[in-house]
């Protein structure tokens, strides 16, 4: 099925995500509207001090970009910012056919980006976030607002980003039953305990590496304990599995405590160690859980190195699928989110909404 017509798209958010989907979408604007017969433009760019808006959707976003990256607000933007424009408002006010949430992330209750995605979902708009804070607390209440407004929510961003996860389970495994999903979806991690299998080195000589060449973040707390991994397969299980869960219900244990005595017990018995999240669909209920282990060195996940990641699904019908690779990067989380933007015009197009409505009414 081919779409037509403009997409107009609501972003919130204008940090390196945000600014990567931005740029990614004006740069790819002939190559859509050749492959796909679909175009977007943007009604309007949040973020915290304001806003530029333009309801017919011709925001020139290459223009804004250049204007933030000089170091300028976005609010000040000739003639279109509009200084104080909250997201709410915003949300309530200017036209928009798909809304994407890419603030910054609270993983405490997914506050203030579940009130933005429930007021989306209230205002008509498709929904697709790179932010994983109201889903892994809210996902039921979020996907029965969607369901009820007949309204698409796209996840893949949040779910390791280029890392096509949600599209492997939910559209190449059609048919099967999924026995099991383990994963490498945290390339901070993966690339720690990589430098200290070749070089023997600690935790923190890794960390502090991982750290300098900019893979990990000053605080790495989220990455190294465990949590980026929890949350992804929070949201996997949730919306593949129907399970429910939050971060309550998931067993997690980072590698802060992995030391090169036991890399070197592991590797002297043909063994590596990893950072591993496993789903494992038949419990009742669906259970999850993270935490270093010691895989054979024939296992598909056993060769997954550096920063990269990597899922692993095990069927009833199709055996083992392998998935690897993708940008752990801004660039990477805005091809994903354009992905889902992409099929939410192709295929779920209710979407010519309030953008549409507006623009045709004199």
């Amino acid at each position: 099925m081919m779409g037509s017509g403009q997409r107009n798209i609501l972003l919130l958010g204008f940090g390196n995500v945000g600014r990567a989907f931005a740029r990614l979408v004006a740069e790819k604007r002939d190559e859509l509207a050749g492959r796909y017969g679909v175009s977007f433009g943007f009604s309007a760019i949040v973020d915290i001090g304001g806003a530029v808006v333009d309801p017919a959707g011709t925001l020139p976003v290459l223009d804004i970009h250049r204007h933030v990256a000089a170091g300028k607000a976005l609010e000040e933007f000739p003639e279109l910012g509009r200084p104080g424009l909250g997201a709410l408002e915003a949300i309530r006010t200017v036209p928009c056919d798909v809304m994407v949430e890419a603030t910054p992330t609270c993983l405490r209750d997914g506050e203030p980006a579940r009130t933005h995605v429930l007021e989306g979902l209230r205002a008509g708009c498709h929904v697709i976030s790179a932010n994983k804070g109201p889903f892994i607390w809210a996902y039921d209440t979020i996907m029965e607002a969607a369901m009820e407004r007949g309204l698409a929510v796209g996840l893949s961003a949040a779910t390791a980003a280029a890392l096509p996860t949600l599209d492997v389970a939910e559209l190449c495994l059609a048919g099967s039953r999924i026995l099991s999903v383990e994963g490498i979806l945290n390339g901070t991690t993966n690339y720690i305990l990589t430098r200290m299998h070749q070089t023997g080195c600690a935790y923190e000589d890794g960390l502090g590496e991982a750290q300098r060449l900019g893979i990990a973040e000053t605080d790495p707390r989220l990455d190294v304990e465990g949590w980026d991994t929890a949350n992804k397969l929070i949201l996997i299980a949730n919306r593949v599995f129907h399970a429910g869960l939050t971060p309550r219900d998931v067993a997690v244990q980072g590698i802060t405590s992995v030391t090169p005595e036991r890399i070197r017990r592991a590797r002297d018995e043909g063994r590596v160690i990893k950072l591993i999240g496993r789903i494992a669909p038949s419990s009742h209920p669906v259970r999850v859980s993270v935490g270093p282990e010691a895989l054979p060195g024939d296992h598909p996940l056993a060769a997954v190195s550096g920063s990269e990641k990597a899922v692993s699904f095990e069927t009833d019908s199709m055996g083992r699928i392998t998935v690897s690779g993708g940008h752990s990067s801004p660039l990477g989380a805005a091809a994903a989110l354009l992905k889902d933007a992409l099929r939410i015009a192709l295929y779920h197009d209710r979407s010519l909404s309030r953008s549409s409505k507006a623009s045709s009414n004199p």
